[in-house]
């Protein structure tokens, strides 16, 4: 996990990521609305901060029958809770739970590098950006339709370019050193990562090694999320 001299041996419990990001007719079916300046049903999702994907999680797991991950004291219906209030720093994941939920970091970049066939491609999938991301020099100012690029080899589209996407981590400028076994970031902080880049940026914020984060209540055109859920059982 990271790029350049400073990065860590990491092992995982399985799990399962959305092969896209969510999409605005998705969002729109679960949550009743689509906040999206860049309009389109199968175009990412974005202007959503990262506790609305957090509410979009759990009601996306309570609309299938599943135990939602997130809770703040004993409630799961976060949709009460302003984006603003300092209640979200008290928000916790149930990692056992049958749920949707936000990747962490490290889930993030095992998907993105190809999980156990991990190549040492910049982009998720190839050396060529253009073959697999939507980014600032071929997006036309604009977002596109999901999975219209090439996927990497675990079938995952839109993991760079494209809109960025929430993780789960507080964000940190740098990532711990030495071996790390699932690790779900630190337990405080003030901006959440975001990872992938996006149909706004440069070739190398959309590397798969590329770190940044935002505040939690912040929402962009170019910032999306993808979901994921627990696999137990079984190390990657």
């Amino acid at each position: 996990m990271g790029g350049g001299s400073r990065n860590s041996l990491v092992t995982l419990v399985s799990y399962y990521l959305a092969e896209v990001p969510v999409t605005q007719l998705q969002y729109s079916y679960v949550m009743g609305k689509n906040p999206s300046k860049l309009v389109g049903d199968n175009r990412p999702v974005e202007c959503v901060n990262w506790c609305e994907a957090i509410i979009y999680c759990n009601m996306l797991s309570k609309l299938n029958g599943l135990t939602p991950c997130y809770s703040i004291g004993t409630s799961t219906d976060l949709s009460a809770f302003e984006s603003t209030s300092p209640v979200w720093k008290r928000i916790v994941c149930n990692f056992t739970a049958n749920g949707y939920r936000l990747p962490t970091e490290a889930e993030w970049e095992y998907a993105a590098r190809d999980g156990k066939t991990s190549t040492p491609n910049p982009y998720a999938g190839s050396q060529n950006i253009n073959a697999v991301a939507w980014y600032g020099e071929n997006s036309g100012i604009t977002s596109h339709d999901v999975a219209c690029k090439d996927p990497n080899a675990l079938k995952l589209y839109d993991m760079c370019g494209n809109v960025a996407e929430w993780c789960w981590d507080y964000y940190t400028p740098t990532l711990p050193a030495g071996a790390q076994t699932n690790p779900h970031g630190p337990t405080t902080g003030d901006m959440h990562v975001k990872r992938g880049g996006s149909w706004l940026d440069d070739p190398q914020q959309c590397t798969v090694f590329y770190r940044s984060g935002s505040a939690p209540n912040g929402k962009s055109s170019s910032l999306g999320f993808r979901v994921c859920c627990s696999a137990m059982g079984q190390t990657m």
